[in-house]
């Protein structure tokens, strides 16, 4: 980092520098505290302060412990219990999900037949109306040539009346 810091512009060397030995002598304590540590010259006041900030009796201290411990290890526990709940409910929440799809997926399956049956029954209706309309036209021509026929027969009748009470 030193060698960093030196290979940029003036300016911002100096800020880096100075940070640079800042962070060096804050390590050379650190290092020294760790050996002075490590050596075993260690107070009794620093003893206390590792014992729990002043309990310096170890059986008192053991006893806080285990309490504290047991507290935690029953947090734990129903904390396992809830995250247990919880995956009960997430669970049977899936089932019933997977569930609605399936008869979210038949239901479609039955609106997509009923929408195919129904185009097909409009085809036919189509068809069948074609077929009604042709009907109709054929029998309403075949009234005017039966009423044609009959209008012709009558007046051949009463020609071939006239004709023979004329006579």
């Amino acid at each position: 980092m030193d060698l960093e810091a030196r290979s940029l512009q003036p300016n911002v060397k100096a800020v880096l520098l100075a940070k640079l030995r800042e962070y060096k002598s804050d390590l050379n304590n650190l290092k020294s505290e760790v050996k002075r540590i490590a050596s075993g010259n260690l107070n009794p006041a620093a003893r206390d302060e590792l014992l729990e900030s002043g309990m310096a009796d170890a059986l008192t201290a053991s006893a806080d412990q285990r309490s504290r411990l047991m507290t935690t290890t029953e947090q734990l526990n129903q904390s396992s219990d809830r995250i247990k709940d919880s995956r009960r409910t997430m669970l049977e929440t899936e089932e019933l999900g997977v569930s609605i799809l399936q008869d979210l997926h038949s239901q479609r399956q039955s609106l997509l037949h009923a929408n195919n049956t129904l185009h097909g029954v409009d085809d036919n209706i189509g068809k069948s109306k074609r077929i009604l309309t042709n009907m109709s036209r054929r029998m309403s021509r075949n009234k005017w040539i039966i009423g044609i026929i009959i209008s012709l027969l009558i007046i051949a009748i009463i020609v071939i009346l006239y004709f023979k009470l004329a006579k």
